[in-house]
């Protein structure tokens, strides 16, 4: 689920748990996307994301949810390339390029695991 915010203030006051963990858990919601325009530089807009039906009462910086809101706010905001903060405890900043079929994500992370799989 996707709610748009009024503003970057009100997506921050957001608590994880509590009443909203309530209210998402009683209409079996997987997920919450909350999001609000940036209101300019050097954020064209700001997220948080709570997944408490999966046991995630918010991740800290979540690459598919911005694979979702890039298209969103690119159409609202007529531009192709925006800059978004994600305003978690820990948070992250983003670059999202709206490509058409995909969305190319860029920022700093950390590679906590790696693999190979044989089948």
């Amino acid at each position: 689920m996707l709610a748009v915010w009024p503003s970057p203030a009100h997506v921050a006051a957001l608590k994880p748990n509590g009443a909203l963990e309530k209210i998402l858990l009683s209409i079996n919601a997987g997920s919450l996307l909350a999001t609000a325009a940036g209101g300019g530089a050097p954020y064209d807009f700001v997220s948080r994301f709570f997944a408490p039906y999966w046991g995630i009462a918010e991740d800290p910086v979540t690459g598919s949810a911005h694979c979702v809101l890039a298209p969103f706010w690119a159409k609202r905001l007529g531009k192709k390339k925006l800059h978004a903060r994600q305003i978690s405890a820990r948070g992250g900043d983003l670059v999202c390029t709206d490509a058409g079929a995909q969305v190319l994500l860029e920022g700093d992370c950390a590679v906590y695991l790696t693999g190979e799989i044989e089948v």
